[in-house]
């Protein structure tokens, strides 16, 4: 169980980053080129959400059935640069992304038809939460070296 749920959180990783790539230069697109924030734009902001939402999930999980997770907050974690970031880092910073990038989400779904704020919303918001998960990814346990 616990290899199929690591594999499956490695895998959604990518859907992750290529849908929070999508809304961001979207966004960013639609903000500096004026544009009115609609419908469509909101759905598009979705691409960076539902996968941020299941891959949190689906992290959590994993954080309780990994030996590498909750297990490895024993005394003296913080001393072990591995363990520190497994244990605390990675879930805390991750948590700190997905709820930025929700609240991006939200502010821009109340302006839809009120110019570009929304894309504001979601390129401020999505752009620091993406930042973040960048930040904590555990590449050598990602890229498998």
């Amino acid at each position: 169980m616990y290899t199929g749920i690591q594999h499956l959180h490695s895998f959604l990783s990518y859907l992750v980053l290529l849908g929070l790539l999508i809304s961001f230069v979207a966004a960013l697109a639609g903000w500096f080129g004026n544009k009115n924030f609609g419908d469509k734009d909101r759905k598009l902001g979705l691409l960076g959400l539902i996968p941020t939402h299941l891959q949190w999930v689906i992290g959590v999980i994993l954080y309780f059935v990994s030996p590498k997770g909750i297990e490895w907050a024993t005394e003296g974690f913080m001393k072990v640069s591995e363990q520190r970031l497994f244990v605390l880092e990675h879930p805390l910073t991750m948590i700190i992304a997905v709820v930025l990038i929700t609240v991006g989400y939200a502010r821009a779904k109340r302006q839809i038809g009120a110019g570009n704020k929304g894309f504001k919303s979601i390129a401020i918001f999505y752009g620091i939460g993406l930042i973040l998960i960048l930040s904590r990814i555990p590449w050598n346990a990602w890229l498998g070296n």
